[in-house]
């Protein structure tokens, strides 16, 4: 492939990373406040109730970091406890409401992954959780913030915690987010497929959402969406990887069982209805749907720590761990359900393609995007 690996981004302080899950050594801020969560949160994702408070309560201005009493719970539904009904198959737990719409698992293996997933992220974007022209957070008292597909909500805690007084909501299908969270900071249970019913005042300023493929069955329609609920001037950020790995030289064509792999992920997803390797068109998407000021940034990974420099050797051991993890969680239920391959066969598969990104003989690559676009109009942030 012609694309060359980055060159490393300036960073200040101390050049080493902080702990994941106890693999690697620790480090000072930005990032430690994130590094250190990841392997305790996911202690606190188990609800015994469902809180179905208003999900359009006041957010005060100059919230703190206090975070929420047990009266008040971050997680509001209007659902059931049949949104605890987890289904489970092949060693993995899936999502029980709207049951079989994302083939990705929820239990504490895949929240992990997430956690290592936000970790990279924010080591890539030098300590940042966004990269759109946001105002400060001293600027910015009534803003509205969306996450779709929030996950363990970890983007949207760090970003309450960064914006005390604005108000940030979380949206997923799993009710796996922690209830002790900022005070500005609620999750909600809900489709994001499904119509939005916000109101005109409940239009937000800013929409995030992260390794969203395998989600949509209509991305020109989850756009429109987007646009028809952003404010005027607001800002729409999309951080995807492509669920395709790549090389600068022959090691892919020395990764049979990884080529095999991505051709049949992809086509198992598009046989689903919701194709997963969808990042390379998040950028034309964003700009047919009347976005302005599209822009896509493209970072290049290494798998593996076999890269010269030491940022990217660190970033490429972090990535070798998250995507041994990926292959664990992309597989069971895309190649069982839609492949109708047995259980044994895709462990078979997926035992392959973890032994070959070990090959410390293959040079491979990931490849994650950053796509913003701005609403026309002039937002004022209140």
């Amino acid at each position: 492939m012609s694309k060359s690996l980055p060159q490393p981004p300036e960073r200040g302080g101390d050049a080493s990373t902080p702990a994941i899950l106890d693999r690697v050594s620790s480090a000072a801020d930005p990032l430690q406040h994130s590094a250190s969560r990841l392997s305790s949160r996911a202690q606190h994702t188990q609800r015994d109730a469902v809180d179905g408070n208003d999900s359009n309560s006041s957010h005060e201005g100059n919230a703190d970091s206090a975070y929420a009493s047990d009266s008040v719970t971050a997680f509001t539904a209007s659902a059931t406890s049949s949104i605890f009904h987890y289904r489970f198959e092949n060693g993995r737990r899936y999502h029980a409401y709207r049951a079989g719409q994302y083939l990705l698992p929820n239990d504490a293996q895949e929240q992990e992954r997430l956690e290592l997933q936000h970790y990279i992220w924010r080591l890539l974007l030098n300590g940042r959780l966004y990269t759109a022209p946001l105002p400060s957070p001293s600027r910015s008292p009534n803003m509205r913030i969306l996450d779709l597909g929030t996950g363990t909500g970890i983007w949207a805690i760090d970003m309450a915690d960064e914006f005390p007084s604005a108000a940030v909501a979380g949206v997923d299908l799993s009710p796996i987010q922690p209830e002790w969270v900022p005070n500005n900071c609620r999750f909600h249970i809900d489709d994001y497929e499904d119509t939005w019913t916000y109101s005109r005042k409940e239009r937000f300023d800013y929409i995030h959402g992260r390794a969203l493929g395998g989600t949509s069955s209509n991305w020109h329609r989850f756009y429109r969406q987007v646009m028809d609920n952003l404010k005027p001037g607001g800002w729409v950020e999309m951080h995807e990887y492509d669920a395709c790995i790549y090389s600068q030289d022959d090691s892919l064509d020395r990764a049979p069982c990884t080529k095999e792999w991505m051709h049949k992920l992809d086509s198992a997803s598009k046989q689903h209805g919701k194709q997963i390797n969808v990042a390379r068109f998040h950028k034309e998407w964003i700009a047919k749907a009347g976005f302005r000021h599209v822009r896509e940034d493209v970072h290049m990974i290494p798998i593996g720590s076999w890269a010269r420099d030491p940022f990217l050797k660190e970033l490429g051991r972090l990535e070798f761990i998250h995507m041994q993890m990926s292959v664990d969680s992309h597989t069971p239920a895309l190649f069982t359900r839609i492949l109708n391959y047995s259980s044994e066969q895709a462990k078979d598969l997926m035992e392959g393609v973890k032994r070959e990104l070990r090959n410390r003989d293959l040079r491979l690559i990931s490849c994650y995007r950053v796509i913003i676009g701005q609403k026309a109009g002039d937002c004022t942030y209140n």
